[in-house]
């Protein structure tokens, strides 16, 4: 009782209640110890789990933006070979149809695709098929909405042709190859060498005459053989293009609806 009236009323026992303080200090720091460690453990797992839900909604994102990427990739591309295909109808003095491709032939020796144009939009039986780079191919049959095309490397297909750079006159097969063509009959002293290019020729009323067709690869003579082997590859590029052109040649297009 003493203490309590000296403490209240005088400051003599200060000194004691503060070195009694620090002492008591380390105790508290002990008692609240696991308490302080809980929380800290808690906001640990608040914050590993909030990290891993922002994880995973940035990978979600990521994803997101690389397919858009992917997809401005291939619209770019895509519009590159727009721009190529109608700068090619700019340089043809004949009519053209833009046409898609929608189906290729699943026999890998028969070289035929499918575009979605037929006979409601003017197609017919016959007609060139162009890319951006040269001939593709003739339609050999015809829907009202769509189109058998048959490709100039089909083993089915022959196609005149002549060298751009002198004239001469060749004809170029398929030989079930995408890129691969052969000309028949070359004799070995005619003037025809690697890297020379191959023209329609007109002959044979199928293909208007002077599109690009191939180029020649290799002329290799065979000892004891009457004709030389040349090998060109197609100028268009037929395991590629999408979007193709028909072309309307003015007589053919006249003759086969007189004809029909």
């Amino acid at each position: 009782m003493a203490l309590l009236l000296i403490d209240r009323y005088t400051e003599w026992l200060e000194p004691v209640k503060s070195e009694l303080g620090e002492l008591a200090v380390p105790f508290y720091w002990l008692t609240d110890l696991p308490a302080r460690l809980n929380e800290s453990a808690q906001d640990g797992l608040r914050s590993r789990d909030e990290l891993q839900q922002e994880n995973a909604a940035l990978r979600g994102e990521l994803l997101v933006l690389k397919r858009k990427l992917q997809q401005m990739a291939s619209l770019a591309a895509e519009n590159v070979r727009l721009r190529q295909l109608l700068n090619s109808a700019d340089l043809i003095e004949d009519r053209v149809l833009v046409a898609e491709l929608i189906g290729v032939s699943p026999d890998p020796q028969s070289h035929v695709v499918v575009v979605n144009k037929g006979v409601s939009d003017g197609v017919y039986v016959g007609q060139p098929l162009l890319d951006a780079n040269g001939l593709m191919g003739q339609v050999v049959s015809v829907t009202p909405s769509s189109s058998r095309v048959m490709l100039i490397t089909d083993p089915t297909h022959a196609l005149p042709v002549q060298v751009n750079r002198n004239g001469v006159r060749a004809i170029a097969e398929g030989v079930g190859d995408l890129y691969k063509l052969k000309l028949r009959h070359v004799s070995g002293t005619v003037d025809i060498r690697a890297g020379d290019l191959l023209v329609s020729s007109g002959l044979g009323s199928r293909f208007p005459v002077g599109y690009p067709v191939a180029e020649v690869s290799s002329v290799t003579m065979q000892p004891g053989q009457p004709f030389a082997d040349v090998i060109a590859v197609p100028r268009a590029q037929l395991n590629r293009s999408r979007h193709v052109l028909l072309v309307f040649d003015r007589e053919t297009e006249r003759a086969t609806r007189q004809g029909e």
